[in-house]
């Protein structure tokens, strides 16, 4: 592998205490370790073997065979596919206290780190035309993620790699929050949907997924001569979101609104009530409107499989329930609710703003993310949807409440079932890149 391919750190877990296991050796202050190995911390130190440290460092002794597995590994933090499973890594891993818990970071290189991100954020046997996509994508976006830490001014030592909320607004009426990778300083990106889905090898990859990189090796996204900010979600909902809706205010050009299909330029105006209310209660054509079992396969894991209605969905709540579920996923109380009013939308018909209307207290929260925390017990579908409110007694209080929606995930930049059905019908990974990326080009960096 070049000298010229970038290394990555992946912070994986943290935890109070991490077990791991040497498939192979590795070496640590010059010895040879292998077999199940456990840390804790103690005093604010790794304790190891009997051993306080402050951080630790284990290389592999064969890169190109040597692996280490990590075990009770969660994934799906606040997702609704939450669960934990035993992961295993190739490259060197080092851990770290942060927050008074362990950290344990992988260490690897770009295109390795590649091979797994492609085989965990889809299935490793979807067609080589979308692989290569999301190569380019994931190659693009890490590396500018990489790009922004070793020009950051600013390090904060105790940052912990739990996600932070940063906030606008503060004064009580209005609390706009968004999460975005920039959370974690102690490494460049984590494991998880919050950044992206990296397993190590324990998702297989396969010979087509080997393929797919190799073919696009070095290859990145660029606009205006900078490397692209490259987003990508599950399911757009039949048009693209721009990336202000959903994280800070910076307008990128090649994050437009466009429809997902072969007609990019024709979609309504999802910015307004009545067009996002007429939109997201009908089913109309996109790219990503589709059931076949042999397309979802390809993009969609075994627990992303789980959720079958994507494109347009349906979720209900009592009273009691929306009333219980708010006070304990934003902290406020607001006694019974009476309305969920959408305040402003953006280009794919997603909330960025609504007012939570309660009989104690009223509030604006924002932006997508936020709303989707609110309103789920882990994350709902997307923020694109309308309230239907039913039985309202005397004092204007539903008894229930009906929330139908679009999309799956923020609906930025790439969508990952639209992109399998224009692989599916033959389009190559260049025309697939710049449908969702506009007046993107292709460069290889290395």
């Amino acid at each position: 592998m070049s000298a010229r391919v970038p290394q990555v750190r992946v912070g994986i877990m943290n935890e109070p205490s991490i077990e791991f296991i040497f498939n192979d050796e590795y070496r640590v202050f010059g010895q040879y370790v292998s077999g199940r190995q456990t840390a804790t911390v103690v005093d604010g130190k790794i304790d190891w073997c009997g051993n306080r440290l402050d951080e630790l460092t284990f290389d592999p002794i064969d890169p190109a065979k040597s692996s280490f597995t990590l075990c009770n590994v969660t994934i799906g933090v606040s997702f609704h596919w939450r669960r934990q499973e035993d992961q295993t890594f190739k490259g060197s891993l080092k851990l770290i206290v942060e927050g008074g818990k362990l950290t344990a970071i992988n260490i690897v290189s770009v295109e390795e780190y590649l091979l797994s991100v492609i085989s965990s954020e889809m299935s490793a046997t979807a067609s080589v035309e979308l692989l290569k996509a999301h190569a380019v994508i994931s190659r693009s976006w890490l590396l500018a993620q990489i790009k922004h830490d070793h020009t950051a001014e600013t390090h904060h030592d105790d940052d912990v790699m739990s996600t932070a909320q940063p906030t606008l607004g503060g004064d009580g009426d209005e609390v706009i929050r968004w999460w975005d990778r920039d959370d974690h300083v102690n490494f460049d990106v984590c494991a998880d949907d919050h950044c992206q889905r990296y397993q190590g090898i324990t998702r297989a990859s396969t010979d087509v997924v080997r393929r797919a990189i190799q073919a696009t090796w070095g290859q990145v996204l660029m606009y205006d001569g900078e490397l692209c900010d490259a987003r990508f979600s599950k399911s757009c909902g039949g048009v693209l979101e721009e990336f202000e809706n959903c994280w800070q205010p910076t307008h990128y050009h090649y994050l437009a609104a466009r429809r997902d299909g072969e007609d990019e330029e024709n979609f309504p105006n999802l910015t307004r009530e009545a067009d996002a209310a007429e939109w997201i209660l009908s089913s109309p054509k996109a790219f990503c409107n589709t059931h076949d079992p042999e397309i979802l396969s390809q993009v969609l894991n075994d627990y992303d499989q789980e959720t079958t209605d994507f494109y347009r969905w349906k979720v209900e709540y009592t009273q009691e329930q929306l009333s219980a579920l708010i006070a304990k996923r934003t902290g406020d109380d607001y006694g019974r609710i009476r309305d969920l009013q959408p305040v402003a939308r953006g280009t794919s018909g997603r909330l960025y703003k609504m007012k939570i209307v309660g009989e104690k207290l009223t509030k604006t929260i924002g932006k997508e993310l936020a709303i989707r925390y609110a309103l789920s017990e882990s994350a709902l579908y997307s923020s694109a949807f309308i309230v239907e409110r039913h039985d309202i007694d005397g004092d204007g209080y539903p008894a229930r409440f009906v929330l139908r929606g679009a999309g799956w995930g923020h609906g930025v930049g790439l969508c990952q079932i639209g992109a399998a059905v224009m692989g599916a019908k033959g389009y190559k990974y260049d025309q697939i890149l710049l449908h969702y990326f506009v007046d993107a080009n292709i460069t290889k960096q290395y």
